[in-house]
């Protein structure tokens, strides 16, 4: 379906906020980022999961939601209109937009020293180079016992992914992350809890 009309259809009510998670992923999502105070997601497209996790965060949290949303034909970006609106539907913390690469965003995060986040959702560029610019930026970031969330980590029967830039970052090199281990896996999402010592 083309961006404008899902729009003109999402706008009356007759189409929903696209995501490619599923409903076990966001499940498994919600169950980690339950209670947290400092989240972050990077790619956050129309907003679905973004609002699973303001749901289910602690009520004084920020949560970063990080995505460059380039403008499209219509000079702005659908896809941030619909994300606002779906965000703002849950009346939970505060929400912090933040238009830029999640590499960018860690660069900023860092500079401006801001606390080590305790939940971060990576779900942006799927490209090996994509998710080791994400990886590399937000990983040192997080707090002793904080999580990160991939997707499109790994295949499915659903979804083969063996060769996905995502699939192989992920298994060449986060799993071997000594910092990091592997404590929930779904669908196609990966659970990375940062050790204590």
């Amino acid at each position: 379906m083309r961006v404008t009309t899902h729009f003109a259809l999402w706008l009356a009510g007759l189409a929903q906020a696209e995501t490619q998670t599923t409903a076990a992923e966001r499940a498994c999502l919600a169950k980690h980022a339950a209670g947290r105070r400092r989240l972050v997601e990077v790619g956050v497209w129309h907003g679905v999961t973004t609002r699973v996790l303001r749901a289910v965060m602690d009520p004084t949290a920020t949560l970063w939601a990080v995505d460059p949303y380039p403008v499209g034909r219509l000079k702005v970006s659908v896809q941030q209109l619909i994300a606002h609106r779906e965000v703002a539907s849950v009346r939970n913390g505060h929400v912090q937009w933040v238009r830029t690469t999640g590499a960018d965003a860690a660069r900023e995060h860092r500079v401006q020293g801001f606390p080590a986040p305790d939940f971060i959702f990576i779900d942006g560029d799927h490209s090996y180079e994509g998710l080791q610019a994400d990886w590399t930026g937000w990983s040192p970031l997080v707090a002793p016992g904080g999580i990160i969330a991939l997707h499109d980590s790994h295949s499915t029967p659903q979804r083969p992914l063996e060769t996905a830039g995502s699939a192989r970052y992920t298994n060449e090199v986060v799993m071997q992350e000594k910092n990091y281990e592997r404590v929930e896996t779904s669908d196609s999402l990966t659970v990375m809890r940062r050790r204590v010592s």
